[in-house]
């Protein structure tokens, strides 16, 4: 399926719908299914086998393929809100290759989120945001969450501050909070699995920022100080409360809302697919087709409109370019909606 960026010097060869975000939105036609979160898993013992592909959708089949004490991260994924997950099955001792094979196997099959089961080295974590780029440049979009590289990352929020630095991308989440679970400790990398599922489970006209987490306790509180330190450069915190842990905040590591970024993948996944699906070499491109198509695209953003996704809506023949031949431009902007997040109080008294 051809889709992702073009450039108006070189346009793409390939037929295909091609969207470019000039800080606005390319459109969306039709819903898709937004709950699928990708792990690739190396430890397993069931009847799953290396190099393969499982998707699961409840504890019960995932312990008969990977054995019930290998699924923590899967059922972390589903427990969030994950409507399935679909994994991958790394050899037992994967070297680079093997992570590289997995990525290019990924590149075939769609999802909304991907996290790892655990800790992978800060090479791979790189080798792992540019796949991510990759893949968006191309018309595939899905978000990364990221942890830890090593456990003792997570005694030091300065230590995941740097590392949402090195990962910023506006697709990409990076956990720097352990937990406690019934006297078990997960580090951010074996907890991300929740956080993806948290974040493919919840509607994108939703926010995760203050979502309850069922955990103990975080392995590191942070001040009041450090909190804002983190969250100024785009790290998603866990916080105690003195009764619940919540994540304090949606950010993706560009310190961009992950509410907002889930909408914008909302719209460019869906609009290709259903271009590709519906309008692509079955559309006569006149007024009248590109008529229908314009029309067909501002339905479908009233329809998020009306779900509080987003507003502002304009939609039209982009007056840039000659919409001649095989080749239609729309202009299309909208600006997402956000959640309340911040309440200013005036007292008077």
């Amino acid at each position: 399926m051809a889709g992702g960026s073009w450039d108006s010097t070189s346009l793409p060869i390939r037929p295909g719908l091609y969207a470019n975000f000039v800080e606005s939105a390319i459109a969306q036609i039709s819903g898709g299914e937004r709950g699928t979160v990708a792990i690739p898993l190396k430890t397993y013992s069931g009847t799953a086998v290396a190099k393969n592909f499982y998707t699961v959708s409840n504890e019960t089949d995932a312990g008969a393929l990977f054995g019930s004490g290998n699924i923590q991260p899967i059922k972390f994924a589903l427990q969030a809100g994950a409507k399935e997950v679909l994994v991958y099955t790394l050899p037992a001792s994967p070297v680079t290759q093997d992570y590289a094979d997995m990525r290019l196997a990924y590149d075939t099959r769609p999802f909304n989120v991907f996290a790892y089961a655990e800790e992978v080295v800060a090479t791979e974590q790189d080798a792992a945001l540019t796949w991510v780029k990759a893949n968006k440049d191309e018309g595939k979009h899905f978000m990364i969450v990221f942890g830890c590289a090593v456990a003792a990352d997570d005694n030091d929020p300065a230590v995941g501050d740097a590392r949402s630095i090195r990962l910023l991308d506006e697709y990409a989440v990076n956990l720097i909070s352990g937990v406690t679970i019934d006297g078990n400790t997960y580090t951010s990398a074996k907890y991300a699995p929740y956080i993806a599922g948290l974040i493919a489970g919840t509607p994108i006209n939703q926010s995760i920022t203050y979502r309850v987490v069922p955990v103990d306790d975080v392995t590191k509180r942070l001040t009041n100080s450090q909190i804002k330190t983190s969250l100024s450069k785009g790290s998603l915190v866990l916080t105690n409360d003195g009764e619940k842990v919540k994540v304090e905040q949606g950010l993706t590591t560009s310190v961009s809302k992950i509410r907002k970024e889930r909408a914008r993948q909302a719209v460019l996944t869906d609009v290709t697919k259903t271009a590709n699906d519906t309008y692509i070499g079955r559309i006569d491109n006149n007024a009248d087709g590109q008529a229908a198509l314009i029309s067909a695209v501002k339905t479908y953003l009233e329809t998020l409109e009306q779900s509080n996704v987003l507003t502002d809506i304009v939609v039209g023949l982009d007056p840039q370019f000659q919409s001649v031949g095989d080749s239609v431009y729309l202009a299309i902007a909208f600006t997402e909606i956000d959640s309340m997040e911040r309440i200013f109080l005036t007292i008077n008294v």
